[in-house]
């Protein structure tokens, strides 16, 4: 999907709530592949894409440890990165956000339904075929799993009851995917989904296997309870595979609408964890039967925990960012984000 998700409107801005705490935010926008970028792999997104953005924060803030937030496919990244940075040394991380996002793949839920051998051979023929996974085929999938709520509740609202589907911001945005390129997609689909190789120990990064136990940052994960595409018992083993601080939330709603869960939003709640690093592992149900429910959002949370783990705040002069030698490639919210 298009990365403004975090962005939708100012009343459920996430990006806007942070900026509003006091916190300067960056994002990553997707590319949308075509046939001639059909060779890109899980390599290239993370140096081009995860390392590229911290070295152009860097340089904007040079010596500012980074808060790096990934949602989804961006937070498997994002551990995958913080993992072969913590090999190599590289400190640059102050704290680590994974929302929504799996790093084991044994409990995936209802995707695991298309994807074994046969269904990811298909899926490669067809992307070698025409050089990215298309964004109709993608939607496609998603649609049958939700089916009940993207497809035949809608169809009865429309055909039955006659009411307008009146576009949302949240359903404008389901809309808008983008591809994935066929040797990245692959390499996701057999390496960390098929062969779960990331907490299996047969994850190589440059030739050389990484551990996400090698990870010293703190982390904050979120969850959400009715996720169809990364299940919160999935999602809460990121805890069975790290030894760093970490704190767990479970909120709310479902892959998108749990996380879009703004202070005020009608009927949210959430349960809220902390493991302290090096301490014994507690399984899903019993930390779950123990956690109490919180009324309200998580983002209030969220944003605590991030000044408790930022160094000093400091304020932007009038003229906006520090001088940098890099050139604006134009107005936000960028030209990715126009990209069909």
């Amino acid at each position: 999907m298009k990365y403004y998700i975090l962005d939708l409107s100012p009343q459920n801005s996430m990006v806007n709530y942070l900026v509003s705490q006091g916190f300067t935010v960056f994002m990553i926008s997707w590319c949308n592949p075509t046939a001639d970028q059909s060779e890109l792999s899980l390599e290239d997104y993370r140096k081009s894409g995860v390392l590229a953005a911290l070295d152009a924060i860097n340089e904007i803030f040079p010596d500012q440890k980074i808060h790096a937030n990934g949602y989804c496919l961006g937070g498997t990244l994002l551990a995958i990165t913080a993992a072969t940075m913590a090999r190599d040394c590289d400190e640059r991380l102050a704290s680590i956000t994974l929302m929504a996002a799996q790093v084991d793949f044994a409990e995936a839920g209802e995707l695991l339904l298309f994807v074994d051998e046969s269904q990811v051979a298909f899926v490669e023929d067809m992307m070698w075929e025409q050089g990215y996974l298309d964004r109709p085929q993608m939607a496609r999938t998603f649609a049958s799993i939700r089916s009940e709520d993207l497809i035949y509740t809608r169809a009865v609202n429309r055909y039955f009851l006659g009411n307008d589907d009146l576009p949302t911001d949240i359903g404008v945005w389901n809309g808008d995917t983008t591809r994935m390129p066929a040797r990245m997609h692959s390499e996701y689909l057999r390496g960390l989904f098929l062969e779960n190789r990331l907490t299996a120990g047969r994850f190589a990064v440059e030739g050389r296997v990484i551990a996400l136990k090698d990870i010293a940052a703190p982390m904050f994960v979120i969850a959400t309870e009715t996720d169809h595409i990364a299940p919160w018992r999935s999602v809460y083993k990121t805890k069975l595979f790290t030894d760093c601080d970490l704190t767990f939330v479970l909120t709310k709603g479902g892959h998108n609408g749990g996380i879009v869960s703004e202070p005020g939003h009608f009927g949210r709640h959430y349960r809220i964890g902390h493991r302290p690093s090096g301490a014994h592992y507690k399984g899903p149900d019993p930390w779950f039967s123990e956690a109490t429910p919180i009324a309200g959002s998580w983002w209030p949370e969220y944003s605590k925990w991030l000044k408790t783990q930022s160094s000093k705040r400091f304020k932007l002069s009038r003229a906006g960012l520090p001088e940098t030698t890099r050139l604006a490639l134009g107005e936000a919210p960028g030209s990715y984000v126009h990209q069909i």
